[in-house]
């Protein structure tokens, strides 16, 4: 009989709520967690392929899958997050954008000559 161990460690977001390095933070946990995701559901396959009685494949699958399952909701929360985040950054881009040289609708002038 084959037992499979695997557990997850939940994400946990650095940074301050600031957006800067917290990007690459939020690049990196998404990547590790797809890579995780990858590596389980490759397991998952190695079960089904493997050895082992019917019940004992079934239910390491379903641990597996839920594993799966949180890491899904963790990748969701984090892709959401990043693109808030390029969101603000794009806000924050444009209102630089517009100035004295750039004038806002609000500011702007009408010369009639």
């Amino acid at each position: 009989m084959t037992t499979i161990q695997a557990s997850t460690q939940p994400i946990q977001a650095s940074g301050n709520g600031k957006s800067g390095s917290s990007d690459n933070s939020i690049a990196a946990q998404i990547s590790s967690i797809m890579a995780k995701i990858s590596e389980l559901s490759q397991k998952f396959k190695d079960i089904a392929l493997g050895s082992g009685t019917p019940e004992v494949k079934k239910e390491q699958q379903e641990i597996l899958e839920a594993q799966i399952d949180g890491l899904q909701a963790q990748l969701q929360m984090l892709l959401r997050r990043q693109a808030e985040e390029s969101k603000q950054k794009q806000e924050q881009a444009q209102a630089k954008v517009e100035g004295v040289n750039k004038p806002s609708p609000e500011h702007e002038i009408d010369i009639y000559v």
